[in-house]
């Protein structure tokens, strides 16, 4: 077949799949921009708490989420810290220990978050009754009245799930900055912009408060390092809305090298790949009994990742030019889309003087992190 019909096939191919992808995320980017009326009134019960805590080797910042959680202004018999300290230090363990809070030390050959929760649902006391199991990460710093909207939150919502608005707390760096960028970007689109439309919010892994009896016996069937993916796709099945509370805010620690940061988000594709390879036979079945919240996160998970999508239209804006420049026409409509639906999702406030210059380099600084991630694993082989 002649090179150049090979070449247009490909063109178009690859230009339909990203797309597509770009299609998904301008609908809810727009959808971000409206504001939904929830009337979230004061909680008539207080509900009992089990947080839970995982922390591998997260020595630096897990005695800062521990005193931000004992600081609430909620009734502290009606919440227990539940921290599990994987691989940490002997010193950080006895820090920890002064602190009124349950604390365990297992000793996991392979470590994951999804063996630290069920490791503290099968530890907590029998005879103690919970409402509420609330997972935060090791590095979630929150307000005083944080339990105290999240229970009110969990009786406005009436479901088994709902998912706090995760926000970065540094911003020093470029990866960072990034960081931040990419995960506000995230809640606009994947969940504020899903729950303007009536669909559900995709969770985050933290800052998430489930049902404590659907999350008991939910959370040992999690089997891979996706666990908030697991239990999400296990909410959507069984049928249950997944709310979200944009003005509820925990603040979190962005990674602060690229290398680190494609590292984390290589783990999150590969968690993407294994997610639609397990549930894609589904879809009929969700589109055919309605079930429209797991349909959309099945094709959510079909979508390309971001991180690709855009190194794919840098590479074809800037290659196809010197090919056949009316090719690369469309890719520059389609790149100005995307670059266009991700202004859209940017919250005001990460709109500063380093946003354009951040915003405009974003891809080759991650192209360069890339590059770096796959040196630094060379190097590590070779040694």
């Amino acid at each position: 077949m002649d090179f150049w019909i090979l070449l247009v096939i490909f063109d178009w191919l690859l230009f339909i799949l990203v797309g597509g992808t770009v299609l998904y995320l301008g609908i809810f980017s727009i959808a971000s921009l409206f504001t939904r009326d929830t009337i979230q009134n004061n909680a008539k019960n207080q509900n009992r708490f089990a947080i839970i805590i995982p922390s591998h080797k997260q020595d630096n910042v897990i005695e800062q989420a521990v005193v931000s959680i004992l600081s609430q202004d909620y009734p502290q018999r009606l919440f227990d810290v539940v921290v599990v300290s994987d691989h940490q230090s002997e010193i950080t363990n006895m820090r920890l220990a002064q602190y009124p809070i349950t604390l365990l030390t297992p000793d996991f050959a392979e470590s994951t978050k999804a063996k630290s929760l069920q490791y503290a649902i099968l530890k907590l006391p029998e005879f103690k009754i919970y409402d509420i199991a609330l997972v935060l990460d090791a590095d979630n710093i929150v307000e005083q009245n944080f339990l105290t909207k999240v229970n009110d939150a969990f009786e406005t919502a009436a479901t088994k799930a709902i998912q706090m608005h995760r926000i970065s707390r540094n911003r020093d760096t470029a990866a960072a900055r990034m960081g931040s960028i990419f995960e506000e970007i995230n809640n606009s689109i994947f969940r504020k912009g899903h729950i303007n439309l009536g669909i559900s919010a995709a969770l985050a892994g933290s800052g998430t408060a489930y049902d404590f009896s659907w999350f008991k016996t939910n959370v040992m069937k999690a089997k891979t390092a996706g666990e908030d993916k697991e239990l999400e796709a296990l909410l959507l099945k069984q049928g249950y809305f997944i709310d979200y509370f944009d003005n509820i805010l925990l603040y979190g620690e962005k990674k602060r090298t690229t290398s680190t940061m494609n590292e984390q988000h290589s783990r999150w594709t590969l968690q993407q790949i294994q997610n639609l390879i397990k549930n894609i036979k589904y879809l009929p079945g969700a589109i055919i009994r309605k079930q429209y919240d797991w349909a959309d996160k099945l094709i959510q998970w079909m979508l390309l990742p971001r991180t690709s999508m855009v190194g794919i239209l840098m590479v074809m804006s800037i290659v196809l030019p010197f090919i056949y420049m009316t090719m690369a026409i469309k890719w520059w409509i389609l790149s100005s889309l995307a670059l266009f639906s991700f202004a859209l999702a940017t919250p005001d406030y990460l709109v500063d003087e380093m946003w354009n210059r951040t915003f405009l380099s974003s891809p080759f600084v991650t192209l360069w992190g890339i590059i770096s991630t796959k040196l630094i694993h060379r190097n590590k082989d070779n040694n």
